[in-house]
């Protein structure tokens, strides 16, 4: 996956999932907890645009829906 490209949420979860248990479990060494940590963060900021976009999208399709009611 190229920088340029954002993973889908599902993906971004999951790597996410992944660094938490490297971190609780202690596997990551001083040298990685910045760099991990970094990409946790990114990782939380697309899950959070895309949770947020999803939700934008299901309420103007709820509004069309009520709409037509």
């Amino acid at each position: 996956m190229t920088k340029e490209t954002k993973p889908r949420y599902q993906e971004a979860f999951a790597e996410l999932e992944r660094i938490v248990r490297e971190i609780e479990s202690e596997a990551v060494d001083v040298d990685q907890l910045a760099a991990k940590v970094k990409r946790a963060s990114e990782l939380i900021k697309i899950c959070r645009e895309k949770l947020t976009a999803t939700e934008a999208d299901v309420q103007e399709i709820l509004k069309e829906i009520n709409k037509d009611a």
